[in-house]
C-alpha cells in the first residue's frame, strides 16, 4: 500500500463497493487513513447489512456530498414475508407475523404496485432521523417507542424478480427498487408484509447506483488499499451535473461568488473556466445563476 502520509493532497471522489457488516462510518475512516486525511464524508449512508455503492468525498469534493445523496438511487433487495423485526431488516429482532403458507405470489405480484410512484412512507423507527436532536435509533435503543411522522417518497419502479420459500411459512421475494433520495428499502418490506397481512422484513439489500454512479465504477476496499482510486475534483462535477463553461468577467464574477446569468439552465450545474477549472456549483434563484458551492479557493 502507498504511504498516506507521502500523498499530495487529495480533491475528488471515491467510489466504493461497502462490504456487508461495515458501517458507512467506518468506511469513512478507512478512506481517512489510505488518503491521508481526516477531510473524507460519504454521500447517501447504507446500513451495516448492506452492501454496494457508497460515494464518498475528499478534501473539497466533500461540498459535493449533499447534492450527489439527492440523486435517485437503484436497489437489488430481498424481502422476507411471514415475520416482522424491529429494525424493519434482518439485523433486528423477530417480533411477530404470520404464516406465508397461503399466500401466493399472485397475490405478492398484486400487492407491489400500490408502492410504486408518490407515496406517503414512514422511516423505520431505527434510522438515523433525527427527534428533538436525537437519532430516532438512539432513542429506540434507549426503550422509547418513537413514531416517525410520514414523508413523501417516490419509487419509480418495484418490480419482483423471484420468489423462494426457505419454509412453509416463509416466503422470500428478490426485489429491484429505483427510488428519490430518503425511501427506506426496509420500510417497502415492511409494509408489504403489512398490506398481505403476514409481516415483513428485509433480509439482502444492495445498492447498485446513485445518479450516474453505478456499481461498475466500485472498488473494493481491498482494492483501493492497493491502489487508491480518485475520481478528480472537476471529472466528478461533469459526471453528476450538467456543465457550463464561462470566460472573462464571468469567470471572475464566479470566482468571487457573483450570480451568472441564466442561460437555459434548470437546476445544479458546474460551472467550469476555458483550463477545465472547476469554480463552482450553481442552480437557478430567481432570475440569476447563485452559487451552491465554490471551489475557486481550496
Amino acid at each position: 500500500m502507498a504511504d498516506a502520509s507521502a500523498r499530495p493532497t487529495i480533491d475528488g471522489l471515491v467510489v466504493v463497493d461497502k462490504p456487508s457488516e461495515w458501517t458507512s462510518h467506518d468506511v469513512v475512516g478507512r478512506m481517512r487513513r489510505l488518503a491521508g486525511t481526516r477531510k473524507v464524508g460519504h454521500a447517501g449512508t447504507l446500513d451495516p447489512m448492506a452492501t454496494g455503492v457508497l460515494i464518498l468525498g475528499i478534501g473539497r469534493a466533500t461540498r459535493l456530498l449533499g447534492y450527489l445523496a439527492a440523486h435517485d438511487k437503484d436497489y437489488d433487495a430481498t424481502i422476507r414475508l411471514g415475520q416482522r423485526t424491529v429494525t424493519d431488516d434482518a439485523d433486528g429482532e423477530v417480533v411477530g407475523g404470520a404464516r406465508a403458507g397461503e399466500v401466493a405470489e399472485a397475490d405478492v405480484l398484486a400487492a407491489v404496485p400500490s408502492f410504486v410512484g408518490e407515496i406517503e412512507q414512514v422511516p423505520s423507527a431505527v434510522s438515523a432521523i433525527k427527534v428533538d436532536g436525537v437519532r430516532s435509533y438512539t432513542r429506540v435503543r434507549a426503550g422509547e417507542n418513537v413514531e416517525l411522522p410520514a414523508r413523501k417518497v417516490t419509487v419509480s419502479t418495484f418490480a419482483v424478480v423471484g420468489f423462494r420459500r426457505p419454509a412453509d411459512d416463509l416466503i422470500d421475494v428478490d426485489v429491484s427498487v429505483t427510488c428519490s433520495s430518503g425511501t427506506y428499502i426496509r420500510a417497502l418490506a415492511r409494509d408489504l408484509g403489512e398490506v398481505l397481512g403476514i409481516g415483513g422484513h428485509l433480509t439482502a439489500l444492495r445498492r447498485t447506483r446513485i445518479g450516474g454512479v453505478d456499481v461498475s465504477q466500485a472498488h473494493t476496499l481491498d482494492q483501493l488499499a492497493a491502489d487508491l482510486t480518485v475520481l478528480p475534483l472537476a471529472d466528478a462535477v461533469r459526471s453528476a451535473f450538467p456543465t457550463r463553461t464561462v470566460t472573462g468577467d464571468d469567470a471572475v464574477g464566479v470566482r468571487n461568488g457573483r450570480p451568472l446569468a441564466i442561460a437555459g439552465e434548470s437546476g445544479p450545474t458546474g460551472i467550469f473556466d476555458t483550463e477545465g477549472q472547476v469554480l463552482a456549483l450553481m442552480e437557478p434563484r430567481g432570475d440569476a445563476l447563485r452559487v451552491l458551492v465554490g471551489f475557486s479557493a481550496g
